[in-house]
């Protein structure tokens, strides 16, 4: 796995020059197209190059500023007007995930579910299955497991549908985000390595950062520190080599906390400190109350309370304003730590039953089945569509072969009944013969009987000749008589 990260990290000044120039190229092509329409997919594919969280939501608004007067301004129903539909709910889920960065979770849902009406009414399958995707991060960030699942599971069933590799990737991965709430850590490492292997044959190199930052944090949690810091390492190296800030303060933020739970602090505060300042330049209100968190526990540690309490302070303020039930957990629990060290218990009490509170909302016991539910029903539908189709292919199989076997039978039935019929006529024949064998025996019986009585006439016509030729004989001279006769008769 960390071999094919080694070689993107390479690869990645090379990337960066190639998509500074593709940038450039889309920026000509921009100033010189014709029409809306090809306008809408230059920006929409500047979208997809830029990694700067500054600059592209600029090409998004314009994208969206288009599709919307050209909305205005085109018969409905019409292939244009779906062209321009297809094109605002792109900015409208992109918007959705601008507010969801800032930590404007409310209004991010909004957007995300503007685009989701969209993409049903016009059926694009791809965009409904990123829209549900997105929504599902949401419920998830704020404790609404069952919706999470739901909105994962629709997704994963349409990325399947339409073989989309890196949505369904998207969706393993959320997946494996929502085991994770639960503490199922096996099942959530599972499900993310899948993510991984996904966006490695695919080539996703923020994705392949975010999916190692995934599995770090399970590596930590499971207590292999060093095998969870060398993901996040190479997840924030992958990073800096497309420049998204984001994604560094994240990995900086996971670092630290295995500096901070292996007692380094130095280490951690360095890290936290580095990662709130990213934060800030990028405007992601749940990363900078994360890290205001971090730095108050740190100070927490070192026994600087006030210190702690302003930054842990800061933190569950700004994490009740965006409303990420995770955050405010966290934030509650270590300002719980520091009241109770300053003996401050009422604000004690109050932070722990929040935490409690907080704790139960994102994993108890009903949320837990909803998800094993949820996955199993997924898993069997799954797996009875699998065996669906091994039997429609089993009796397929089937009638192929009695298909096959019946055509032998026949094929035996018509080779007998052939025999059967020269075997009638060969014995037909033999009668036949036979029968005109006994008449030529018949007439050859005869035959001989008839040639046995002119034979025996024959013979007694013969002998009666003969009989009258001795008695002929016998009447006449002879030779010698006559001769004598005549002498006689001369003297």
């Amino acid at each position: 796995m960390l071999t094919l990260v080694k070689i993107l990290i390479f690869l990645a000044p090379f990337w960066g020059f190639a998509q500074a120039k593709a940038l450039d190229s889309l920026k000509l092509a921009l100033k010189a197209a014709k029409n809306d329409t090809t306008r809408c997919t230059i920006l929409n594919a500047m979208i997809e190059a830029e990694n700067d969280n500054a600059v592209w939501p600029k090409y998004n608004e314009r994208l969206k500023n288009i599709a919307e007067y050209n909305l205005k301004n085109t018969l409905p129903n019409t292939p244009l007007y779906n062209v321009f539909l297809r094109y605002a709910a792109q900015a409208y889920n992109n918007i959705g995930y601008i507010l969801n960065e800032k930590g404007e979770i409310l209004t991010a849902l909004e957007y995300y579910y503007k685009s989701l009406k969209i993409q049903n009414n016009i059926h694009d399958k791809i965009g409904l299955a990123t829209s549900l995707n997105n929504i599902g991060y949401i419920y998830n960030t704020q404790g609404n497991i069952a919706k999470a699942l739901d909105c994962y599971d629709k997704s994963l069933r349409v990325q399947e549908e339409i073989g989309n590799k890196k949505g369904i990737a998207n969706s393993l991965n959320n997946i494996g985000l929502v085991y994770k709430s639960q503490q199922e850590l096996k099942k959530a490492l599972e499900y993310y390595k899948k993510s991984l292997k996904i966006f490695q044959e695919i080539g996703g190199k923020n994705e392949i950062a975010i999916s190692l930052n995934n599995i770090g944090q399970i590596y930590s949690e499971q207590g292999n520190k060093l095998k969870a810091l060398e993901c996040f390492n190479e997840s924030m190296r992958i990073d800096e080599g497309i420049g998204n800030k984001n994604q560094i303060a994240i990995s900086l933020n996971n670092i630290a906390d295995i500096y901070a739970a292996s007692g380094t602090m130095p280490k951690a505060f360095e890290c936290f400190t580095k990662s709130l300042k990213l934060f800030e330049e990028v405007g992601n209100k749940n990363g900078i109350a994360y890290s205001l968190n971090g730095i108050g526990s740190v100070y927490f540690y070192q026994k600087k309370n006030n210190e702690a309490l302003t930054y842990c302070s800061k933190s569950i303020i700004l994490s009740k304003e965006i409303g990420l039930a995770d955050r405010i957990k966290s934030a509650a629990h270590s300002l719980m730590k520091i009241y109770k060290a300053t003996s401050d218990y009422k604000n004690a009490l109050l932070n722990y039953e929040l935490y409690i509170q907080m704790r139960d909302s994102i994993s108890n016991q009903e949320t837990k089945k909803a998800s094993i539910k949820s996955q199993l029903k997924y898993e069997y539908e799954k797996k009875a569509a699998a065996d669906s189709v091994l039997v429609v292919e089993e009796k397929k199989l089937s009638n192929v072969k009695f298909k096959h076997e019946q055509n032998q039978r026949y094929f035996l039935y018509g080779g007998l009944g052939l025999t059967a019929l020269f075997g009638l006529f060969m014995f037909n024949r033999f009668r036949i013969t036979k029968k005109q064998k006994n008449i030529i025996e018949e007439q050859k019986t005869l035959v001989e009987k008839q040639k046995h009585i002119v034979d025996e006439k024959q013979k007694e016509i013969l002998d009666s000749i003969r009989y009258a030729k001795r008695i002929q004989q016998s009447l006449l001279p002879t030779e010698k008589f006559m001769d004598r006769v005549l002498k006689n008769n001369k003297s």
